[in-house]
């Protein structure tokens, strides 16, 4: 999902407010100030007013020509017949799939009608009606029904988009007349039906939205999501002129140069129904503009986007030019008569550092939850702790990814072929004889490879833990200090904290603050990974849950077990899958559902805990 902005201009907070976005009158009021209208967003500025342009450059000396407005895009099919290996791969990657319409050919989930999951005492069905597929819950009295409209994704998971049919609230209600994520998704790996998560920010059972006891008015994020306000301009590729003011607290983050966008002009020429009638921009009204920006932040992706998911434009921008005579060649900047960058000279159009993580990070950036050195806990703003780290002034996103090739369910390269990125730069680690000296590992162990000390699994990845994109050293002392996972322990996870300390120091020199030290273990004796399966923080659990998963510390199952009954669906979700790792079997045969109430899975985890302190498992 994308980061929820709160500019006035850009996003709707509550449900009131969209319905007033599709409603607002048109005023006619004149200003009452002369200050200009300008909305500023990092390095982005959106105006309003006349913006002063004698003191910018456009982005090229090519000024008429334009990659931004809805009317540059051609679309992927145009890609095809002169790009057709790069277009064939493309058409595997979840990038293609991020969105897509529910038809027979996308949808993945099981809507034969034979499927039911229970949940918080009801149940829900999910079945076809004249060839579309719904969602049918119930529990007691109340029944409610969903039509399926949209998909997302299919890597791991897939989520639906839909709306409410029947059901007890009125017509005109959001649930009934805004696409939003429905409450239940697929499970491709396992072929099953489950809870979704990460729609909003994680919460533990009590406080997670009841889906069968829907509140009356719902608050957006929180158990209910807009599907156009908050997903779509990043799970499908829009004009970039539309993205700038959609979402300019992302695009304007680190653009290769600041950037002024005349926003009145853009609306006019690309969607001149939204400014009603008022001939100067001087005689827009604040109404008109925050009617306009609201109607623009509420665009469905199928009447309004370039093409549903990911696709070739949503990087190499507008191509409609390129398409029709391929001797002009895409650029990696935005070029529009509305668009000017602070940028003395001719600005560098081509595939750069800079353009190239600028693209990247047009989605894959946004807030998180964060460990103590400020890498993020779950996944989708790759870009935003990459650029936090040591190596960000050099790598682009496609040193390490192709962007036209899928990764599949799991990272295809060895992990010689990683090394060998990192030596690139690294140059005085290219022989045997370096590694070892530089890791104190035997050279090809796991201690030795360049990304499990610099890149630890620290981020939750839909089923995965998955390596942080924040490159930083196992010395990081805001991480040893606070106990959050460090990547000694991760791998040695039988050791306590002074084990780890002993070596940071005989290998680098490391030193910590011993007061910082005492009071964050306060059982020394301990193994490290043990006290992170009991720690407070929700994210620290998890991934300890998957550190545990990997080792063969037996000392580690009554602690997984416990995670069974963690407060948080998630992290109870992750605790099934390393034990089903460490025991060789599925938990369904105990009976367990890690989205089970915690009275129901009571006696699965009892049944479970006795098989592992019979030591049957290891039989």
């Amino acid at each position: 999902m994308s980061p929820r902005a709160r500019p006035l201009i850009v996003i709707v907070i509550g449900v009131a407010a969209i319905a007033a976005a599709l409603s607002i009158p048109r005023a006619r009021r004149a200003r009452s100030t002369a200050e200009p209208r300008v909305h500023r967003f990092g390095a982005l500025s959106l105006w309003w007013d006349d913006p002063p342009k004698d003191t910018y450059l456009v982005t090229t000396t090519r000024q008429p020509e334009s990659n931004v407005s809805p009317k540059d895009y051609a679309g992927p099919e145009s890609c095809r017949s002169c790009h057709a290996k790069n277009y064939e791969k493309w058409s595997t990657h979840p990038h293609r799939w991020m969105n897509a319409i529910a038809n027979s050919d996308n949808v993945h989930g099981d809507f034969s009608g034979s499927a039911v999951i229970e949940y918080r005492g009801g149940k829900a069905r999910f079945y076809e009606s004249f060839g579309e597929p719904h969602m049918e819950l119930w529990r007691e009295e109340t029944r409610l029904t969903y039509e399926v409209l949209e998909t997302i994704g299919s890597r791991f998971f897939q989520y639906y988009v839909g709306r409410l049919t029947d059901g007890p609230f009125p017509d005109g209600h959001p649930y009934r007349e805004v696409d939003h994520v429905l409450p239940f998704g697929y499970w491709l790996d396992r072929q099953e039906w489950v809870p979704i998560v990460h729609i909003g920010d994680e919460l533990p059972d009590r406080l997670r939205v009841d889906p069968f006891a829907l509140p009356q008015q719902p608050e957006i994020g929180v158990g209910f999501a807009p599907y156009s306000l908050m997903c779509n301009v990043c799970h499908t590729t829009f004009p970039l002129g539309d993205s700038l003011i959609r979402k300019p607290m992302v695009l304007g983050v680190q653009p290769p140069y600041p950037i002024h966008f005349d926003a009145a002009s853009y609306t006019r020429d690309a969607h001149p129904e939204l400014l009603g009638t008022s001939v100067t921009r001087s005689a827009l009204s604040d109404l008109e503009i925050q009617a306009a920006g609201q109607a623009i932040a509420l665009f469905s992706a199928p009447e309004h986007a370039a093409s549903l998911g990911i696709s070739c434009e949503a990087c190499h921008l507008g191509c409609d030019e390129h398409v029709k005579n391929p001797q002009k060649k895409p650029r990696f900047l935005p070029q529009s008569q509305h668009l000017m960058f602070e940028y003395e000279g001719t600005a560098d159009a081509g595939r750069n550092p800079r353009n190239v993580n600028w693209i990247c990070s047009r989605c894959h950036t946004g807030v998180r939850p964060q460990l103590a050195a400020g890498m993020s806990t779950w996944n989708s703003t790759e870009y935003s702790d990459a650029s936090r780290g040591s190596c960000y002034s050099q790598l682009t996103c496609v040193d390490c990814h192709d962007p036209h090739e899928a990764i599949g369910p799991k990272w295809q390269a060895t992990a010689t072929e990683n090394d060998a990125r990192c030596i690139r730069c690294h140059e005085r680690y290219d022989s045997p004889e370096a590694i070892a000296q530089h890791t104190h590992h035997p050279v090809d162990s796991s201690g030795a490879r360049c990304m499990n000390c610099h890149m630890p699994r620290l981020n939750e990845g839909l089923q995965n833990v998955v390596r942080t994109h924040m490159i930083f050293s196992p010395t990081e002392p805001r991480m040893i200090e606070s106990n959050n996972p460090n990547a000694c322990n991760i791998c040695h996870t039988e050791q306590p904290i002074d084990w780890t300390l002993d070596h940071l120091k005989e290998w680098y020199g490391a030193t910590f603050s011993d007061d910082r030290i005492q009071q964050h273990y306060p059982n020394r004796d301990e193994s490290v990974c043990a006290e992170w399966l009991r720690s407070k923080n929700e994210s620290i659990r998890l991934i300890a849950t998957d550190a545990a998963a990997r080792s063969e510390n037996e000392s580690l199952l009554p602690r997984l077990i416990d995670l069974l009954d963690d407060d948080y669906l998630l992290n109870r979700q992750f605790a099934m899958i390393a034990l089903e790792k460490r025991l060789d079997c599925s938990l369904k045969d105990f009976g367990y559902r890690f989205y089970m109430t915690r009275s129901e899975r009571l006696l699965p985890i009892e049944a479970i805990r006795a098989v592992v302190a019979s030591g049957e498992h290891q039989q």
